[in-house]
């Protein structure tokens, strides 16, 4: 299930709830409040297994490209093999495969450029959705202490996600991660 959808029908349960006269505090039912929290902690590793299908998806594409590099070198060799053996045609074979396995190059940095972009902009969203979700459930936690509710307990600490510094490493070109660095 869409955990922007979840988040919907949570407010709405809080929305819902009775309000206490003379107070801040509202009664809501615990069991679809749970049953909502439940239902949320299955939908965020359905998300990761979506974003690990289009990493997946991605090494697939990849792959493909490069078996069609490969492709497109091997035919050029043979053509190059061909036309050498005729001395008077040896220096337009040698161009010709060249400009083939330029070809074949960028071509696969073309693709290989799209699938990045393809999986950066859907881990992009994800991490944002992520984020929106951890606003909530952490200004959800605030508004408990702030009200008493949990006397006795110290807050949590706040944390500041890396968003805005990952976007910046992405944009540099600077890897985040020791399997970037590969």
């Amino acid at each position: 299930m869409d955990i922007q959808h979840l988040i919907d029908r949570l407010e709405d349960l809080i929305d819902e709830g009775r309000h206490m006269p003379f107070s801040k505090f509202t009664m809501i039912d615990e069991e679809r409040a749970l049953e909502i929290i439940d239902q949320m902690r299955i939908s965020i590793p359905e998300e990761i297994e979506k974003a690990s299908r289009i990493l997946t998806q991605r090494d697939r594409i990849l792959a493909q490209a490069n078996e069609e590099a490969a492709r497109v070198i091997q035919q050029a060799r043979e053509r190059t093999e061909q036309i050498i053996d005729r001395e008077a045609l040896v220096q337009a074979a040698q161009s010709r495969a060249a400009n083939i396995i330029e070809q074949a190059r960028q071509e696969a940095e073309g693709i290989t450029t799209d699938a990045d972009q393809y999986v950066l902009d859907n881990l992009t969203t994800l991490e944002d959705r992520l984020n929106k979700v951890l606003v909530e459930v952490r200004a959800g936690i605030q508004h408990v202490y702030d009200s008493g509710a949990a006397e006795g307990s110290q807050p949590p600490q706040q944390f500041v996600p890396p968003t805005a510094v990952a976007r910046e490493q992405v944009e540099a070109g600077a890897p985040k991660s020791a399997a970037d660095k590969r």
